[in-house]
Order: C-alpha cells, then structure tokens, then sequence
C-alpha cells in the first residue's frame, strides 16, 4: 500500500508572497483559494495562538478544492505548560472551535512543544491519554513535535507508538540540537521541513529536492505524508512546495 503525498506551507498570508507566489494583482481575499489550487496542504498555524470561529473553518473548506487537506496546529495553552496531563481544559476550548467543519480536508493536528520541554514519561503519557481520535464522527490524527534531545529516546518512541500518534520529522539547519526523529509510530508521516535558503529560487537546490522527494516515497510506503516547508527562507516556501509536487507527480 502507498500513501498519498501532500505537500504545502505554513499559512497563506505572508505579504513577501505578493508578486513572488501570488500574482501581483490578485485579492487578498483569493489567496487561499488561489494556494490551495498550486499546493495539496497547508498548515494551519494561527490556531497556536488564537481560535476561530465556524464561520471561518466553513469558509476555508468552501474555498478549497475537492482533495486538498489542511492541518491544524494547536493551542499553545495546551503545551507550552508545565504539567502537559491537565491541559484537558484548553484541549477542549481547542477542539470545540469549529475545525471539524472541516469535514474530509481536515488532516492531522500538530502538537508543538517549546524547545526547554523536556521527556517526562509519566506525564506525557498523561498528555497521550487525553488526545480524542475522533470528534463530531471524524477521525483526528496527532502529531508531535518535539524540540528537546531528551525525546529522542526509545521509551517515547514507544509510547508514541502505543498511542497511534507521529512523530513529527522537523529539519532545521539554524537549530541543529533539535531531535531529527523519523520512527514509524503511526499510519501517517509529518514533516516539516525548515532548511530552504533565499539564494535558491525553489528554496532548495535540485539535488536536494530530489533527497526530499525520495524520502517522502519512502514515507509513503508506511501511510499518507504530511509535508510542509516551513521558516527558514520564507518567501521561497511555495516555489519549494510546487517543486517538490512536480517531482513526485
């Protein structure tokens, strides 16, 4: 069985991306609708710091294409915490929002944690225990991010393992102490991907998109992927993003 491969960015407004990705004249208002159409996710990370109503998560399902998937990037009230397991509470007010009016073009929720968070087994498998898999009659699937070398250890591959949950394979050259995890601990790969430079039009050079490319073929031999270029050299994301979907076309 083969995954499907989705690749995208983080967001869709970004004023450096007037004239560079979006055509010069085009709405404000179109840019969703016009990014959703050159790429097959994007990541939702405004829900990190602020909820929204449902009138927005209609809006952004009606504006998109048959097939194309966001996620969703969580709360940071849920973990940027000292005790992870009583987040319960922000949890809730996160998952309440509206993102199931999602419906099919909701993909997996990216749980980010600071870089200072260190593995603590009990309470992050404390955390892992309040993680629903389904809302409103929808599968949700969970990623994790984690920025501390402490997780890069096989009793939280396990425990990730056990809950059905993906680690989340984040590449970043300015922050090399960051854990680079790639463990098949659930049905679904996530990756963010945060080494593009400005001095390469497509963010990468040829070669190294071809790696990227052969990689995600590989992931996709295990489930779907998620694959976001992210930070980095911003404004060359989406001209990374297209590259990488015509590689694997």
């Amino acid at each position: 069985m083969t995954g499907a491969i989705r690749v995208g960015i983080g967001g869709w407004t970004y004023e450096p991306w007037r004239g560079v990705f979006y055509p010069d004249r085009l709405s404000q208002k179109k840019e969703l609708e016009f990014a959703s159409r050159a790429l097959t996710s994007i990541e939702i990370n405004g829900t990190y710091y602020s909820t929204f109503k449902p009138d927005s998560w209609m809006k952004w399902r009606d504006e998109t294409p048959d097939g194309f998937v966001f996620s969703v990037k969580a709360s940071r009230y849920c973990t940027n915490r000292k005790v992870l397991s009583d987040m319960g509470e922000s949890m809730g007010r996160f998952l309440d929002q509206g993102l199931t009016a999602l419906g099919d073009k909701l993909g997996p929720i990216n749980w980010q944690f600071m870089g200072t968070k260190k593995f603590d087994p009990e309470d992050f498998e404390g955390f892992l225990k309040l993680l629903p898999h389904e809302k409103d009659g929808l599968r949700l699937r969970h990623a994790l991010e984690v920025r501390n070398p402490t997780f890069d250890v096989p009793q939280f591959h396990d425990l990730a393992t056990k809950y059905g949950v993906a680690i989340v394979y984040a590449e970043d050259d300015v922050a090399p102490e960051w854990p680079r995890i790639d463990r098949p601990t659930a049905d679904f790969t996530y990756a963010r991907l945060m080494s593009s430079r400005e001095d390469q039009p497509t963010g990468m050079t040829a070669a190294e998109l071809d790696g990227v490319a052969d990689r995600c073929r590989d992931w996709a031999k295990r489930g779907d992927v998620f694959a976001y270029f992210i930070a980095g050299a911003k404004v060359r994301n989406p001209a990374a993003a297209q590259a990488l979907i015509a590689r694997l076309a």
